[in-house]
């Protein structure tokens, strides 16, 4: 259980930062619309960093949702399958997701990468491109890595209920 522990600890710092880096991007466009619309000031290149923050903030979010079982699952044909039916099919899925993320991981590393070396920036502000890769990356390795755990363990916590 250490190890679910520690992943659970490093999801809910991935959620945490999220939520930090969106109520900052939320403040920041408040302050763009009332300066816009009351004296003409506005943040420049507000939308170029909402983009990136959301982005940054969805693949933080993933290794928590993960560990939740927050993803959608269809479960339609089995519903009336046996509990072991369900488990396996489950752990299957958790399998799959763990090599998406993996492989969504790794291109991120390599996109980053390239970034970085060719300098990539936004149009206006010409905000490092890189930065938002390596941002994304470890949180997508860590849901890649919290759905492989529990491919092999199985899930530490309940099954959500239907809706």
């Amino acid at each position: 259980m250490v190890l679910l522990d520690r992943l659970a600890l490093l999801a809910r710092a991935c959620a945490v930062l999220a939520g930090v880096l969106l109520t900052t991007i939320t403040l920041m466009t408040c302050a763009s619309l009332i300066g816009r619309n009351t004296t003409g000031w506005t943040v420049v290149g507000d939308f170029e960093l909402t983009g990136a923050a959301t982005g940054a903030a969805i693949a933080l979010f993933m290794p928590w949702c993960q560990l939740q079982r927050g993803h959608v699952m269809v479960d339609f044909f089995t519903l009336k399958a046996s509990r072991a039916t369900q488990d396996g099919l489950d752990r299957f899925g958790a399998l799959l997701l763990a090599a998406v993320m993996g492989v969504v991981a790794w291109r991120s590393a390599l996109g980053g990468l390239n970034a970085w070396r060719s300098q990539a920036g936004t149009m206006l502000l010409g905000f490092p491109e890189w930065a938002v890769y390596a941002v994304i990356v470890p949180p997508l390795a860590l849901t890649a890595v919290i759905a492989l755990t529990q491919a092999v363990r199985g899930f530490g916590l309940p099954r959500p209920a239907a809706a």
